[in-house]
């Protein structure tokens, strides 16, 4: 059906439309209405639902802004009483087939206050993007990185005029064919990627955003930017770099960790990270020893993101390792009601994490039985933990578990981690074997 065709042929009623509510009471009485006025109330109502349909779509397929004036592609800070921010957000989300935008910075205003990044459906038109929940945004002004908070991290570049930043999404589908809950979101400068963080996937997706916030801050805008993540991420899975943000003295060779240091004391360790934490739907991780070397100088566990990098995962607070073995197991046993926004990458502070080396002793199931009600509380090392949620980090050896301890996750998670110190020491990385 027509929505033009429709809307000329009903013109006739149009004027009905202020008698409305009166057609409304009136019609209540049986026999109130002829077949002709009977008729023409049903194509008023016909009309009335065409409109508002009409209207929710171009609600919809409109982009949104405040305190931002358009100019074509180029958008610019409004100044107004109240020095609120103003945001552009785009008619339509990011998809896989368009997912990736820039922006080119034509001038910082002010104190160039500017940010890039990805809101979902109905966000607040006075914040910038990564202010509020379910948005991420990279900023210019500090190159911090905003994720559902107020507050930022370091985490790129700060930007000055002729500047692009640009951010998308590196969609993949579950088993389902779907988009999974949570996406990795990608960030550039000047046409390199700057780093990549994951974020929720909300109903009805992410929206490119654009926000600003002082006098003379200017932009140009480019939603139709090509950025060919496609041929990176195969050639990544191809290699395993994807996985991994730190290789220290150790060197990929396909989907294998080989140490690549010196190996004559102990201050030549090679350290491995993976690049994304542990977290409720990936929380455990396994290496199969191909090469035990010289030593078998080879440790498993998880570290803060800043962890040293010549230093066994466990030699350190804010890690936990099991050391030796054949094929090796680590995951974190999170509580029922975690909150992964509670320890996110973005809050203020590391607290201080409490370690072990877990040695090979005897475990029993037995201990398995109300693992929660056996640690919650409990203080670790002797001292009661002061921040972040506490989780049991469990190891395995050969998939049976050999040992659990209660740790306090830091803020921004706990990243898998693989240790050597021994040449000629090789390990396979298994970041998703099948675990309940």
């Amino acid at each position: 059906m027509n929505f033009e065709n429709d809307v000329g042929s009903l013109q006739h009623i149009a004027a009905m439309e202020l008698r409305y509510q009166n057609i409304m009471n009136f019609i209540r009485r049986p026999g109130a209405l002829g077949n002709q006025d009977f008729r023409n109330f049903q194509d008023l109502r016909r009309l009335r639902e065409l409109i508002n349909r009409q209207e929710v779509g171009q609600q919809v397929n409109q982009p949104r802004n405040e305190r931002i004036n358009i100019d074509s592609d180029i958008l610019s800070y409004q100044v107004n009483e109240h020095n609120k921010v103003g945001l552009y957000v785009t008619a339509d989300p990011l998809t896989s087939d368009n997912y990736y935008f820039e922006i080119e910075i034509l001038d910082l205003g002010q104190i160039g206050a500017i940010g890039v990044g990805l809101v979902p459906r109905g966000y607040h038109l006075d914040a910038q993007p990564g202010w509020r929940a379910m948005s991420v945004g990279y900023h210019a002004d500090d190159g911090k990185l905003f994720k559902s908070e107020g507050f930022g991290k370091p985490f790129g570049p700060v930007s000055q005029v002729g500047d692009k930043l640009g951010c998308g999404i590196k969609f993949t589908k579950d088993d389902d064919g779907e988009t999974p809950q949570q996406v990795k979101v990608f960030f550039t400068h000047n046409r390199k990627e700057v780093g990549i963080v994951m974020v929720q996937y909300p109903p009805g997706g992410l929206f490119p955003a654009v926000g600003m916030h002082s006098e003379g801050e200017e932009v140009k805008l480019n939603l139709d930017a090509e950025w060919h993540y496609n041929e990176l991420v195969l050639m990544a899975v191809d290699s395993g770099e994807d996985e991994w943000s730190r290789l220290h003295d150790v060197k990929l060779n396909g989907s294998l960790l080989e140490y690549n240091g010196r190996g004559k004391s102990i201050h030549d360790v090679g350290l491995a990270q993976a690049r994304f934490p542990l977290d409720t739907t990936n929380h455990y991780f396994e290496i199969e020893i191909v090469d035990p070397g010289e030593n078998c100088y080879i440790a498993i566990g998880v570290a803060k993101k800043t962890y040293p990098k010549n230093r066994h995962p466990g030699w350190n607070k804010g890690s936990i390792a099991y050391h030796a073995g054949d094929i090796m197991g680590c995951g974190i046993l999170f509580p029922p009601d975690y909150d992964s926004e509670a320890d996110s990458d973005l809050s203020p502070d590391d607290p201080d994490v409490y370690n072990d080396v877990l040695a090979d002793e005897n475990y029993s199931d037995d201990d398995d039985d109300d693992l929660y009600d056996e640690v919650e509380g409990r203080p670790v090392n002797g001292q009661a933990p002061e921040d972040g949620t506490l989780v049991c980090v469990f190891f395995t050896c050969n998939g049976k578990i050999i040992g659990k301890k209660p740790v306090c996750i830091p803020k921004g998670g706990f990243y898998p981690t693989v240790g050597m110190l021994s040449n000629c020491e090789k390990v396979a990385v298994d970041f998703r074997p099948l675990t309940g």
